[in-house]
């Protein structure tokens, strides 16, 4: 197995005078609200330990309050830790010096925020080129290279206008094409689409999604809602109160749910738009059906047995026959609150 992109070790963050001596008392177990009330300090992260693969999306989600805008400010240090690690490609991120953390931060990661964050006195054009300017590219090569961005995100003859010009949704595809434009390997998205209304928040979604395929960057996603990490996520990790409470796949999370607090996140979300036929399947291929291959979601696979016409579908990996499929596997499946899995992966 390849070494993760991004590891985070034992990483703690107190917010308080006296941080570092408050440390001993949240891991001797002491929580958030008892750590305010006798000591004057807040518990930000407890103990967050998380392994990010690379080429993948990893979303961290909670409610208000739980640390997850802290947590992916602590991987360009726009915070500082009161004590762990943060380690980007075997390179202890918080032990960087000065010049080191700059070159970092202009190369390796890129940041998109909620509320845009664009220059209003610059244009389009030179909003998407500031992190070239800043990299020293040449004034040539930071053209062109902006232009490639703002043609990739839809803003092709925007290039003159400026922020106030432009609606959220035009706003934020101009802070995506500013972060892409640097060529950094790591994406951090903290809420980059929560100010956003519904349907432009579902286009920017398709927008990164389409990105995501063809350029296979490291991102960090930061979101409170469940809907959108089962949209984008290839891991999902949910923080309460600056801990991890669960973190897994999103078949993990909807079927295996670690805790109540995670049971209610997931309540309420359209399983069949989420859940897999790998894990709903049961273990042995009928001799013959419709064939579906295992990533396919649930409402998917209902659609191809009902034109079938069949009973029972072949669950298929690549051009292996896993196991068998019927619709009240499905049916079971989207039924249930809450799902158990056999070894296997399988729905039971």
């Amino acid at each position: 197995m390849s070494e993760p992109k991004v590891r985070i070790k034992n990483l703690y963050k107190i917010f308080g005078p006296r941080a570092k001596a408050m440390v001993p008392h949240v891991e001797a177990g002491m929580g958030k609200p008892e750590l305010l009330e006798k000591h004057g300090h807040v518990l930000g992260l407890n103990d967050i330990n998380l392994d990010i693969p690379a080429r993948k999306v990893q979303v961290i989600m909670g409610l208000s309050g739980s640390g997850k805008s802290t947590l992916i400010r602590h991987i360009n240090r726009l915070i500082e830790p009161t004590a762990g690690q943060m380690i980007v490609d075997g390179e202890d991120v918080l032990a960087m010096r000065d010049k080191a953390l700059r070159k970092f931060r202009r190369e390796k990661a890129s940041m998109v925020f909620q509320k845009f964050a664009l220059l209003p006195h610059r244009s389009v054009a030179d909003n998407v080129a500031y992190g070239l300017d800043i990299q020293n590219v040449t004034e040539g090569d930071a053209k062109a290279r902006s232009q490639k961005w703002i043609d990739r995100v839809g803003l092709s003859g925007f290039e003159n206008h400026y922020p106030a010009q432009l609606s959220g949704g035009m706003q934020q595809r101009v802070g995506l094409a500013r972060a892409l434009a640097t060529d950094a390997e790591i994406l951090l998205m903290d809420e980059a689409f929560s100010a956003l209304d519904p349907l432009i928040r579902t286009d920017m979604q398709n927008v990164m999604l389409d990105l995501q395929e063809e350029l296979h960057k490291t991102i960090i996603f930061i979101t409170h809602d469940l809907d959108e990490a089962l949209r984008i996520g290839d891991n999902i990790a949910i923080l309460r109160d600056g801990i991890m409470v669960q973190s897994g796949s999103p078949q993990d999370i909807v079927l295996k749910p670690a805790d109540d607090y995670v049971t209610d996140f997931t309540k309420d979300i359209n399983r069949s738009r989420v859940l897999q036929v790998g894990s709903v399947m049961h273990a042995t291929p009928p001799a013959s059906g419709p064939r579906i291959e295992s990533t396919t979601v649930i409402e998917d696979a209902m659609q191809t047995l009902l034109e079938a016409d069949g009973h029972e579908a072949i669950v298929m990996r690549g051009d292996e026959a896993i196991g068998g499929l019927s619709m009240n596997d499905m049916i079971r499946a989207i039924a249930r609150g809450k799902g158990a899995a056999t070894d296997s992966g399988a729905y039971t």
